[in-house]
């Protein structure tokens, strides 16, 4: 326990026999509860759990599910036993153990709602996070900031967080993302609950055996269509059917100008290259077009900016 709040640690788990068993047994003694979701492992990664910890219930998927899945069936069990705390840790070792009582202690004390680990915040990360990774992490972080409207969150790839109780509740579960891109949706979901969310300094650990199942050049195309969606939705959640907000319309004329104005920059490249002349004048309305509409969309992105400055 944490200031007498209860705290349990969820770890999704899918074939990770070889490193579960050390990564339950550096959980801190803090935590009450270990829940440890197999994800319809091939292998013992359940057996080597149990006999990790006594703390330890695991919880079993028939299938392969994706770490998404695994993480809202800990949520679910979390609710169920009302516990106060519930943080998210790898089974592969990857998560600082010593971190944890910085991001729970956050939660059980009142600073945040949801608390995640940040692993950019040091110089470290760049010299320990393979360059491909890092890259992809970083146009998914800043995308992610633009769909959740969490402009002072990065590591949006970071799965290592705590979470409060009330928050859980309030969330709908079943409608968030299953697989590789659960911790971008759950902060879109967070902003339109206006939650707050908070990093927290963490150290990247890579090198120790783990094995990646993530292919970039899959997940970064997937996770990006998805904030799109969540982009959309949350707008239309948060600013217009539960507070009209005007940077919705900031947001409708710029999409709608500049996409006009780059259609039309395509098209007139396409006949200047066949050899067609362009007027002067169409040249100067397609400049406008598209100059008007990036100014509207970040006049948007500042109203986002200001509307959430306080879920910090």
């Amino acid at each position: 326990m944490i200031d007498r709040k209860a705290v349990a640690v969820v770890l999704p788990a899918y074939n990770e026999e070889a490193l579960v068993g050390s990564t339950v047994a550096n959980i801190p003694d803090f935590v009450d509860r270990i829940f440890v979701v197999d994800d319809g492992s091939k292998d013992a990664t359940s057996e080597r759990a149990r006999a990790a910890d006594p703390r330890v219930e695991v919880i079993a998927h028939e299938r392969n599910e994706g770490v998404g899945a695994a993480i809202v069936t800990g949520y679910r069990r979390v609710i169920a036993e009302e516990i106060d705390v519930s943080c998210v840790m790898a089974a592969d070792g990857q998560m600082d153990p010593d971190d944890l009582e910085t991001l729970a202690r956050a939660i059980a004390t009142g600073e945040c709602d949801y608390a995640k680990a940040n692993r950019l915040f040091t110089g470290q990360a760049w010299q320990l996070i393979p360059r491909s990774r890092y890259l992809g992490n970083a146009i998914l972080s800043f995308l992610t900031k633009i769909a959740s409207g969490y402009w002072h969150v990065a590591d949006s790839q970071s799965g290592y967080t705590a979470v409060n109780l009330e928050t859980l509740r309030l969330l709908d579960l079943e409608r968030l993302y299953r697989r590789y891109g659960f911790p971008n949706d759950i902060l879109v979901h967070l902003n339109v609950w206006n939650r707050r969310v908070r990093d927290y300094p963490s150290r990247p650990i890579y090198g120790i055996g783990e094995r990646s199942g993530i292919r970039l050049w899959r997940v970064v195309p997937a996770i990006s269509w998805l904030l799109v969606k969540g982009f959309f939705w949350r707008l239309r959640e948060k600013y217009v059917i539960r507070d009209f907000h005007p940077l919705v319309l900031f947001y409708t004329l710029g999409f709608l100008i500049f996409g006009s104005g780059l259609v039309l920059g395509i098209a007139y490249t396409a006949f200047r290259i066949a050899g067609n002349p362009i007027p002067a004048a169409t040249a100067v309305l397609i400049a406008l077009l598209v100059i008007s509409g990036l100014q509207l969309l970040l006049f948007a992105m500042w109203f986002d900016m200001e509307s959430n400055k306080d879920l910090r």
